[in-house]
């Protein structure tokens, strides 16, 4: 479960396209022997502001993905995107994970590595400039990557809490 404050979704009047990110065997030794079971990381989201993320453990790899999208299903959020970009740059530690989102002009594209790419692209984010640094730890890594989207705020949400037309939150 996420620690920071967003407010969730509820996700059954969209469609969420879902996002394998990583997959780990798992051992545990008993006195029988070895005993596998499987533990994955998924992210959903409608690429449209919506994302998620999820994990699942079973026996099988299969149960394992399916518990792992209904786990990213409860925890969806909604996040700003301006014109297929992030609204301003951000830095977010999360765990033993840094990221840093910075916008980009049109045709970029996702310029970001495994993890940080499925969490943006899930989210409707075409065009972004992004650096992880410390853990690449995919769990440590998504979990800074949806802080981060979730402190975002675009200019309309900071002119409706101010209470004030938004000339004056860029004209002061």
């Amino acid at each position: 479960m996420s620690k920071h404050n967003t407010k969730k979704m509820n996700s059954t009047e969209v469609e969420l396209k879902d996002k394998l990110v990583a997959i780990n065997r798992v051992t545990k030794v008993t006195k029988g022997g070895r005993n596998f079971s499987f533990s994955a990381i998924v992210v959903v989201g409608d690429e449209n502001g919506l994302v998620g993320h999820g994990l699942g453990k079973a026996n099988e790899v299969t149960e394992a993905i399916a518990k792992a999208i209904d786990d990213a299903k409860k925890n969806v959020i909604r996040v700003a995107v301006v014109n297929n970009t992030v609204p301003h740059s951000i830095l977010v530690k999360s765990d033993g994970a840094k990221v840093f989102l910075k916008p980009a002009s049109e045709g970029t594209g996702v310029i970001a590595g495994g993890a940080m790419r499925a969490v943006l692209e899930s989210a409707g984010i075409h065009n972004v400039l992004a650096k992880s640094q410390g853990s690449s730890n995919p769990h440590n890594v998504i979990k800074a990557t949806i802080k981060a989207l979730a402190q975002m705020k675009d200019a309309n949400a900071i002119a409706r809490k101010r209470g004030i037309s938004l000339d004056k939150v860029f004209n002061g």
